[in-house]
């Protein structure tokens, strides 16, 4: 870390913390040359992710939009936002973990589907419909079967 009072490199960290939201690190330097102290902040670096659409185009991943999708699915069943938080979070996590700077969206779909399964059947089938675009009765029984057989 280059002092920015008179550009040595030599430093000693005097103190290392959290920063109140728990994003960063906030450190105390003191310059071994001119004994003038600074602050750093480290964080970790974000990688925007990129989700690949149906038709091929790309966006940049949204938590919320994720998060609204679940909601949706969970409307009127007894999932707290809290869970529903946790679900992406995961995901989430998974995503910056695998170092992934793009993820299909039936990939991700997928993900909030291995979620679900085990959370709120009634949800999974909701998410699922939209997700994988049911046509027919026949879709959801064939899904429903899928699902009883995971028992």
């Amino acid at each position: 870390m280059r002092c920015p009072f008179c550009s040595s490199e030599d430093s000693k960290v005097v103190d290392s913390r959290s920063t109140e939201d728990n994003l960063a690190i906030r450190r105390r330097r003191e310059c071994l040359s001119c004994n003038k102290r600074y602050t750093t902040y480290e964080k970790i670096e974000e990688m925007p992710i990129l989700v690949i659409k149906r038709g091929q185009h790309r966006e940049f991943f949204n938590r919320e939009k994720l998060i609204r999708g679940i909601v949706t699915a969970c409307q009127k069943r007894p999932v707290t936002r809290a869970i529903i938080e946790d679900i992406a979070n995961d995901i989430e996590k998974s995503l910056n973990n695998k170092m992934m700077v793009e993820i299909k969206s039936e990939e991700l779909g997928e993900m909030v589907l291995e979620k679900l399964k085990y959370i709120d059947e009634v949800a999974y089938v909701r998410f699922a419909s939209v997700y994988r675009q049911f046509d027919d009765i026949d879709t959801f029984i064939q899904e429903i079967d899928k699902l009883r057989n995971l028992k």
